[in-house]
């Protein structure tokens, strides 16, 4: 199944560990096709995309609530830095 249309259907916290399961699986089947492969590239793309989303949401008719738990999400990366 394609990594976009998994994101519909993650609904639960396994199903977003599933997720990233997946996103790893695809980096090492289809790194070539990744533009940001390292870390650090991964990292300084997500954070530049993180700035303008509300302008990728809105481009795509979509609507970004501030509501989401992004406190959550960024001690979930802070975690796996040193998680074993």
């Amino acid at each position: 199944m394609e990594l976009e249309t998994r994101i519909s259907q993650i609904k639960t916290r396994q199903d977003l560990a599933v997720f990233i399961s997946a996103l790893r699986e695809d980096l090492e089947t289809n790194s070539a096709s990744w533009e940001n492969p390292s870390l650090p590239q991964f990292l300084d793309a997500m954070g530049a995309w993180v700035e303008v989303m509300d302008q990728v949401y809105k481009n795509e008719g979509l609507t970004l609530s501030e509501d989401q738990p992004w406190g959550l999400f960024a001690t979930m990366l802070l975690a796996a830095r040193i998680y074993e």
